[in-house]
C-alpha cells in the first residue's frame, strides 16, 4: 500500500470534502420507499431494524448445537408452516391471505353427514395425486421391500391406495419416474379403481404432478401426496391441497381398520343368521358339536 508523504496538501488544493462524496460515503447506506440515504456513523442504531449480529455471537455453543441438531432432526415442514412461507412471500402484496384449509380425512368423509346444498354452488370432483416413489421410499415397510424388490413395493402401494379409493371415492393417479427412460412415451394403466402413470423421457413425477394441478386447478379438489418440501410449496401456491407421507400412511391404516371391522361385522351377521334359520332340534345339535370341540 501506497501513502501520499502530502496527503493533507493535496486534499486542501483540490477542495475535497469527505461528507460530499457520495460514491464513496463515511456513514451507512440505508433504504426506504425505494430511496436511499446516507446515516451518519453514531445514528445507525435509531435506524437499523435487525439485531446485531455481534450481540449474538456470544451465545453458547451449546445453545447453537443444540438448535442445529433440532434442524437435521426436521425431515419435513407442515402446512402450517407452508402457508407461513407462502403468506409472507407470494400472497405478500396481494392483501390477502392463503386458501388452505384443511381437508377431510377418509373417515369424516365416510360418516360425513348428508348436508343439502344450493344448486349455485360448484361441487368439483375429488383428485388425489400421489407421488409414487416419494411415498415408497418415505415408508419404511416400502422403502425395505423396495430394496430388493422394487416392483413388488409399487404393487404393494397401489393395493393400500386401491383400498383406500373404495372409501374416500375419489379419482386416485400415482406417478411414477420414467424420464430416464430413452424414448419413453407418456403411459396410464389403470390398476382396479385407480390409474397409475409412468411419464414421458424427460419429464419427472414432480412436473407431471404440478402441471396437473396448475392446469385443472378450477375444475377438480385437487390433492396431493408428498413429502418433498419444494414440491409442496409449489402445489401450495397453485391452490392445492397436501398430504404428507406420514399423514397418507394414517388415513390408509385408519381405512384399513375401518373395512376390517365392516367384514367382522358382516361374519357375525351371517353367522347369526344361519343360528336362527335352524330348527331347534338342529341348534342342539350344533351347540353339542360346539361344546365338544372345546
Amino acid at each position: 500500500m501506497l501513502f501520499c508523504h502530502n496527503g493533507s496538501e493535496v486534499i486542501e488544493s483540490i477542495g475535497y470534502d469527505s461528507e460530499r462524496d457520495l460514491e464513496n460515503p463515511t456513514g451507512s447506506v440505508f433504504c426506504a420507499h425505494g430511496a436511499g440515504f446516507l446515516v451518519d456513523w453514531d445514528a445507525v442504531k435509531d435506524y437499523m431494524h435487525l439485531e446485531s449480529y455481534l450481540q449474538k455471537k456470544d451465545a453458547s455453543s451449546g445453545e447453537t448445537a443444540s438448535n442445529q441438531a433440532s434442524y437435521t432432526e426436521e425431515k419435513w415442514i407442515s402446512l402450517e408452516e407452508i402457508d407461513q412461507i407462502i403468506n409472507n412471500t407470494f400472497y405478500a402484496n396481494q392483501g390477502k391471505k392463503s386458501a388452505w384449509k384443511r381437508r377431510k380425512t377418509a373417515r369424516e368423509s365416510y360418516y360425513e353427514p348428508i348436508t343439502y346444498v344450493s344448486r349455485e354452488k360448484e361441487i368439483k370432483e375429488e383428485y388425489l395425486l400421489v407421488d409414487g416413489y416419494n411415498i415408497i421410499h418415505a415408508w419404511p415397510e416400502l422403502k425395505e421391500l423396495a430394496d430388493d424388490n422394487m416392483n413388488g413395493a409399487r404393487m404393494k402401494l397401489l393395493d393400500n391406495l386401491s383400498n383406500y379409493q373404495g372409501i374416500r371415492k375419489c379419482q386416485i393417479i400415482v406417478v411414477f419416474d420414467a424420464y430416464r427412460v430413452q424414448g419413453h412415451i407418456e403411459e396410464v394403466i389403470d390398476y382396479y379403481n385407480i390409474h397409475m402413470v409412468y411419464t414421458r423421457e424427460a419429464q419427472t413425477a414432480d412436473q407431471y404432478i404440478e402441471k396437473f394441478a396448475h392446469d385443472n386447478q378450477k375444475k377438480y379438489d385437487i390433492t396431493v401426496a408428498t413429502s418433498d418440501g419444494l414440491q409442496q410449496l409449489i402445489i401450495r401456491r397453485a391452490g392445492s391441497s397436501l398430504l404428507s407421507a406420514r399423514e397418507l400412511k394414517i388415513e390408509i391404516e385408519g381405512v384399513n381398520e375401518r373395512l376390517k371391522q365392516e367384514y367382522q361385522k358382516i361374519q357375525r351377521i351371517d353367522r347369526n343368521y344361519l343360528m336362527d334359520a335352524l330348527s331347534p332340534a338342529a341348534k342342539q345339535q350344533v351347540e353339542e358339536i360346539v361344546r365338544k370341540r372345546k
